[in-house]
């Protein structure tokens, strides 16, 4: 259930101007069967309550962009405008189907306004440039289907086009445009603090906190005629800042339908006093000797992303919430250990409701106060760089908390300031309000939001939540994509979304190119991972989302249902040339309501009989044998990149469960809670290094997949070719790179001298047997054994060699060269196995 403030409900505030980023509504329809994936239709819920559907409005209802901001006297700092390097713009794209009127080509932060922007922006503007677009012609020629859909592409490309035109014109281009943080909010300068506010519903505003006794008429803010609200607070007599770090801070607004406290929207830190429910923004600005200085540069993009996601609070063994500082001595160095190369954090951003899992975000620039302060995130990601691992953000973007008092919901007293008005700014399932990516202003918070984390934290990209809520305005709620173009490009797409995220991967790998950005899509939306200058959503990864379904809905079913040929397609059936993170299961199964692989494997034996001294039941073995298995083909066969979910490599036996309390819902209804408990709320490591207990084994194995794929590359080799998916023998043979899988899923037989295909000739041996005692199996296999191809034909390989292939195992062979004793130096290098024959 999601935890709302209750409140006041605000009546409706018209926009003050009706100018609005323009909205597709023009459908080029087409028949073609497409030759995409077919993907599963759940949409990215998480906690929340189902509510009852509303009717969804029609056009985009745009908010109003605040235009020129102008500047105040008291900050010394300031610049000339011609100091700004001007953008290169590209004129509109010739292909665009219709004309809009209306626009407003001006801003909060207009170039003729600049004066008021502190020095240190100014003289930082254009030192990084975000290349212009391109032609956005190039996805024509890597998927020709997509011809047929010129008009709804073209067109997109061209609003894509014309917002960089408006905002290299009106902001000096996309570089400053997405350095918002920089004027709104607390910003301080030698002389003072300036703090700016955009709330165009609002009718009178002061600034309030501690430092001034909370008294609204103290320090009472002026208006310009575009809605933004300003306040200079000049040094004391003595130097020290007008409001002393750590205060705590709100705006009270006279709105029109009453006197509203806020927490600025742009606030950086936001805290919740013990015994009250909603959160309080604080003025965050240490001294320089107590802010953390970052030691470590950023690693290297890995080339193959084995992404660990995590999340900081339920990290200890213990039923706490855990901090930032715990998970960077403790946490770090394990997944360093396993063999990752990355670490996605989930719930950053801060977020009342902690059992949303942070998805009902309140203050987006301001990292949860649960887990420590923001010097101590700091501290973590720096900590990580230092041992060689990329830290992703699971950011969201894709819609906000309703609360009113903590949130940006109702910020200035209206219903469509940030969001959608109506029921069209409503997520009916995740109980949440929706953005409007039409809103000039709204780009800029959400696009300088994205940069934030990357600026002052260093994160080194992010895993984008619900993308596909965002792409439609059906929000993927009970669809069923079934690869059909015509699901892309019609009345249900939102172009104003698509074309924010355009703009925010173009700025994100403008400015660093070394980012990583995964995209959570569950639609199959053509052309999702394609740069944005070849006419791409400009996604490095998209999240493989419809195999963790496919393996809970297999086991559901004996095993002598399964189809192993059902299984090779859904781990392959991924759109050609765009890149894929697959994992097996993430923090969705592992939710109270859900089940893990392990859990709907081993049930309730994992309590009582995991001890490697006991008997372990048929129940236990099977499931030991198809959990490793069952992660290995998905590594192996699923995607370019990896995801495993905190606890998941091991087998963790509990579920995760919020501490919560009894709901009681509208209708009468109570949802039973916990007691507020949080003794599920927590991953018991010690069970995964516990060597007398078998959830070590299969965490070992899991250590073992990723330094195999550390040494091979394989999920990265261009080279994939499956020779084998037998029906009646239950085994799946498949090359990766130099590698050859040999999978049996039988569950009781097992073959000798069974013959496999390969390509490469030679000396194959085994680098991987999940059969090992070490890993938990019977050891039914010779590791030292070396296998010798014969020329000739098999399972349309020109090669073959013979192996055993006992029942519910996963074998991995290398080819090597010669005699030689040095392994290391015998291995084939990947790359020189062409695609295929």
């Amino acid at each position: 259930m999601v935890y709302t403030i209750s409140g006041v409900r605000f009546s409706h505030l018209p926009s003050i101007k009706n100018s609005s980023l323009p909205s597709f509504n023009e459908d080029r329809r087409s028949n073609a069967v497409s030759f995409s994936l077919r993907k599963d239709s759940r949409s990215s819920g998480k906690i929340c309550a189902r509510k009852p559907s509303y009717d969804s409005e029609s056009s985009s209802l745009a908010t109003t962009a605040s235009e020129k901001l102008g500047g105040h006297q008291s900050d010394s700092s300031s610049a000339a405008t011609d100091q700004v390097e001007p953008r290169e713009t590209v004129s509109a794209d010739t292909q665009i189907l219709e004309e809009t009127e209306g626009r407003d080509q001006t801003s909060a932060l207009s170039t003729s306004n600049i004066a008021s922007m502190p020095e240190s922006f100014v003289q930082e503007v254009g030192l990084r440039k975000i290349p212009p677009p391109g032609d956005g012609k190039k996805i024509y020629d890597i998927d020709p289907m997509l011809k047929k859909y010129n008009g709804h592409l073209d067109y997109r490309y061209g609003q894509y086009r014309k917002l960089r035109e408006e905002i290299d014109k009106n902001e000096g281009g996309l570089e400053a445009f997405s350095r918002g943080y920089e004027i709104f909010g607390f910003t301080r300068s030698d002389t003072g603090i300036t703090y700016r506010e955009w709330a165009p519903g609002a009718k009178a505003a002061s600034l309030i906190g501690d430092f001034n006794n909370w008294n609204s008429k103290a320090d009472v803010m002026t208006r310009n005629e575009f809605g933004v609200w300003e306040i200079f607070l000049p040094n004391n007599a003595d130097g020290s800042p007008a409001i002393p770090h750590g205060s705590r801070v709100k705006i009270r607004m006279d709105t029109p339908s009453g006197i509203k406290d806020s927490i600025p929207a742009w606030i950086k830190y936001s805290v919740q006093a013990p015994g009250e429910i909603p959160y309080n923004g604080v003025y965050y600005d240490p001294a320089e000797e107590e802010k953390y200085v970052f030691k470590h540069p950023r690693p290297r993009r890995p080339t193959s992303l084995r992404i660990y996601e995590s999340h900081v609070g339920m990290s200890s063994t213990e039923p706490m919430i855990n901090t930032y500082a715990n998970f960077r001595d403790d946490v770090l160095p394990r997944i360093k250990k396993l063999g990752y190369n990355a670490v996605q954090i989930m719930a950053i951003q801060e977020h009342s409701y902690y059992a949303s899992f942070g998805y009902h975000v309140t203050n987006f620039f301001a990292p949860s106060s649960r887990f420590g302060t923001p010097d101590d995130l700091k501290s973590l990601i720096d900590k990580a760089h230092e041992l060689g691992l990329v830290v992703l953000m699971d950011i969201v973007h894709s819609h906000a908390s309703k609360n009113t008092l903590d949130g940006l919901n109702m910020f200035d007293g209206t219903d469509g300031q940030y969001f959608h008005s109506g029921s069209r700014g409503y997520h009916w399932m995740w109980d949440s309000r929706l953005f409007n990516y039409g809103s000039w202003e709204v780009l800029r918070y959400l696009l300088s939001n994205a940069r934030w984390w990357l600026e002052e934290y260093k994160f080194d990209g992010f895993r984008f939540d619900g993308v596909t809520s965002m792409m439609y305005t059906h929000h993927g709620l009970q669809v069923e994509f079934t690869g059909n173009y015509d699901e892309y490009f019609g009345y249900s797409t939102d172009v104003d979304a698509v074309v924010y995220l355009m703009l925010v991967n173009d700025m994100i790998h403008g400015l660093y190119p070394e980012a990583i950005v995964v995209g959570e899509d569950v639609s199959g939306m053509p052309a999702f991972c394609i740069p944005v200058q070849d006419g791409g959503v400009g996604f490095d990864y998209r999240l493989h989302m419809a195999v963790a379904d496919k393996w809970i809905e297999l086991l559901k079913k004996r095993d002598e249902d399964w189809k192993v040929g059902d299984i090779v397609f859904t781990l392959t059936n991924r759109r050609w040339g765009e890149n894929c993170v697959v994992y097996a299961e993430s923090h969705d199964q592992a939710l109270v309501g859900d089940k893990t692989i392990a859990f709907w494997l081993m049930d309730k034996d994992m309590y009582d009989f995991m001890a490697v001294d006991s008997q372990a039941t048929p129940r236990v073995d099977r499931g030991i044998a198809l959990h490793k298995m069952i992660r290995l083909i998905t590594m192996g066969l699923g995607g370019e990149g990896y995801l495993n979910f905190m606890g998941n490599e091991f087998g963790h036996p509990e579920w995760i469960d919020f501490p919560r309390t009894d709901q009681h819902l509208p209708d009468g209804r109570v949802i039973p809670g916990n007691n507020g408990s949080y003794d599920k709320c927590r991953r018991r490591f010690d069970l995964g290094d516990a060597e007398y207990l078998r959830y070590h084994g299969l965490q070992e194995f899991d250590r073992a997949m990723q330094h195999l794929e550390e040494k091979y590359g394989f999920m990265t080799s261009k080279h994939q070719y499956i020779s084998r998916k037998d029906e009646g023998d239950r085994v799946i043979v498949f090359e990766r790179g130099n590698l050859v899988f040999v999978f049996n899923f039988h569950w009781t037989n097992s073959y000798s001298d069974y013959r496999i295909g390969c390509f490469v000739p030679g000396k194959y041996k085994i680098v991987l047997d999940s059969d090992d005692s070490l890993f938990g199996g019977f050891n039914r296999l010779d590791d030292s054994a070396e296998f010798f191809t014969s020329d000739g034909k098999y399972d349309d390989r020109p090669r073959s060699f013979m192996v055993y292939a006992p029942c519910r195992t996963a074998v991995v062979y290398a080819a090597v060269e010669g005699d030689e004793e040095d392994e290391e130096s015998s291995l084939v290098p990947i790359g020189l196995v062409p695609e295929d024959l």
